[in-house]
């Protein structure tokens, strides 16, 4: 359980947040379907989370018109993309397939103390660095000599 601004949030509930952030971005706007399909749940049980994530103010939820996220939500919403995408993208950098970095991201991002992920997202911008490459590939030479 993580706590923002004394707000206790479970795995689960992080996940909604991001979720909503993502679709928002992508479309404008995020419906109960379409939170529903991307986490893999039925809509009734989205529809218990947004009444949560109303009552405790991280979200605005109109039955049918969807959800928005206010400032607290956004912001947490925001940190949990974050990690996510910092690890999925360390992940990919060191050769893992794209599915198991998101799946292992989803994990990982709920675990990691903030000074770790902010290592690992330096890490991947090093690397990522034009005059880094070389070291990426030699990485990728030592894990297809290790096979």
């Amino acid at each position: 359980m993580t706590s923002y601004h004394g707000k206790k949030l479970t795995r689960k509930t992080e996940d909604y947040l991001e979720a909503i952030l993502v679709i928002s971005l992508e479309k404008g706007y995020a419906k109960t379907r379409d939170v529903a399909s991307l986490l893999g749940v039925t809509p009734s049980s989205t529809v218990e989370m947004f009444i949560k994530l109303d009552k405790m103010g991280l979200i605005e939820y109109r039955k049918y018109e969807g959800v928005r996220l206010k400032p607290d939500g956004l912001e947490i919403a925001r940190t949990i993309k974050f990690r996510h995408d910092t690890l999925y993208n360390f992940l990919r950098l060191i050769g893992v397939e794209e599915m198991a970095a998101d799946h292992d991201a989803c994990r990982m991002e709920h675990e990691l103390a903030p000074g770790t992920i902010e290592a690992i997202d330096s890490l991947v911008a090093f690397l990522g660095k034009k005059e880094n490459e070389g070291i990426l590939a030699d990485l990728k030479k030592f894990r297809q000599e290790r096979s």
